[in-house]
C-alpha cells in the first residue's frame, strides 16, 4: 500500500529529506525526476541517513561516513557492512508515494537494540 509522503516539487535534487511512512522513518532523495526511498537508519549504528549528504547515487551517513547505494541500499563503505532497506516509490504528477510494507531489496530493518 503506497502512502503520499511529499510533493516532488518540494524535493531538492540530491538533498535527503526524512519522512515517516506508517511509523517507519524513511529518507527520500530526488535524482532529477526520479525519487529513491531508503530506511532512514544507518545499518552500522542508529543514526538518521537524512542527516547526511548525497554524492552521485550514494548517500553518506553523517555519523561515521558509511555510504549506501541509493539504487539498491547496499553498503558501499565501512564501517557499514549490511544494506539498508529500499522501498518502492511512485511519482504521480507532483505526488511522491512510498510503499514501505516490504523492502524491495529484502534487507532487514536495522536493529540497534
Amino acid at each position: 500500500m503506497s502512502t503520499r509522503v511529499a510533493a516532488l516539487s518540494e524535493l531538492s535534487d540530491r538533498t535527503p529529506k526524512r519522512v515517516e511512512v506508517d511509523g517507519e522513518p524513511v529518507v527520500l532523495v530526488r535524482l532529477d525526476d526520479e525519487v529513491r526511498a531508503l530506511h532512514d537508519t544507518c545499518s552500522h549504528q542508529e543514526w538518521s541517513l537524512a542527516e547526511g549528504m548525497c554524492f552521485g547515487r550514494e548517500i553518506e551517513c553523517d555519523l561515521h561516513g558509511a555510504t549506501f547505494s541509493l539504487d539498491d541500499g547496499s553498503a558501499l563503505s565501512l564501517p557499514a557492512i549490511k544494506p539498508v532497506p529500499t522501498y518502492r516509490v511512485t511519482v504521480e504528477g507532483d505526488d511522491v508515494l512510498v510503499d514501505a510494507t516490504t523492502p524491495t531489496n529484502g534487507a532487514p530493518v536495522p536493529d540497534h537494540f
